[in-house]
């Protein structure tokens, strides 16, 4: 059983064993990753400068305060979103009340690309902690000094058999694809988001790809933001 069969292994035998269900353990996470990227800040900065020669005010204006206000965001909404939701039942069930669970999905994997490294890897981390899954994540070997700096962060903070960090580049990535999740999200070129597609169809594994290029869009006035995220994150 080569690293990946083994650590997909252990995840789901960890996932399947009911860990990550309870809504206070996950906050609990949650804590302790912004706590931990607290203490590795300034390795963190040093990093995004030598890769990409962002200044200590660009990379955390643009990389690590985005993910302490998404931190804040999903600790101070997590119980609401988590919580049951009442529904309309139909007229086949009456009388009855029905109601949406969310559930977490199980396995994630994340793939991020080099030009926001830390953002764009631990913005997702977040959202699938939140929600109650195990995540194997992915870095861009173009910016390695960040890649190896999130390793060692995140080993130190959660077991492998909850969040593990696999490094390298093409091959690794196709190796990563070769097996089952139960959701892929990947950041990168469109190219390579059809490979990311392709893997994931012979599984029929929901994907989220955020894929470079111009994308505009419309944004109506009426329209919940949040909710269509969640129903990405969660399944809702």
């Amino acid at each position: 059983m080569n690293e990946i069969e083994l650590c997909l292994s252990e995840m789901q035998a960890f996932f399947q064993n009911g860990n990550t269900l309870s809504i206070a353990w996950r906050k609990e996470q949650l804590k302790k990753l912004k706590d931990g990227i607290r203490s590795y800040e300034k390795q963190i900065l040093n990093a995004l400068y030598e890769d990409l020669g962002k200044t200590d005010f660009e990379g955390f204006a643009s990389e690590l305060g985005i993910v302490y206000t998404e931190l804040d965001e999903h600790l101070k909404h997590l119980d609401a979103w988590a919580a049951k939701q009442r529904v309309r039942s139909s007229l086949l069930s009456f009388p009855s009340k029905s109601y949406t669970i969310a559930q977490p999905l199980g396995i994630v994997l994340i793939m991020s690309p080099w030009n926001y490294p830390f953002q764009l890897t631990i913005v997702p981390l977040i959202s699938a902690i939140a929600a109650g899954n195990c995540v194997i994540l992915k870095p861009s070997r173009y910016s390695s000094h960040t890649a190896l700096v999130i390793e060692e962060m995140l080993s130190k903070l959660f077991y492998s058999n909850h969040v593990a960090t696999f490094q390298g580049g093409a091959e690794m990535n196709q190796e990563l694809l070769k097996h089952r999740y139960d959701h892929i999200f990947f950041t990168g070129s469109p190219q390579v988001g059809k490979l990311v597609m392709e893997s994931a169809a012979r599984h029929i594994t929901p994907v989220t790809l955020e894929l470079g290029g111009k994308s505009p869009v419309i944004v109506a006035s009426d329209a919940d933001i949040g909710l269509a995220a969640r129903r990405i994150i969660w399944g809702k």
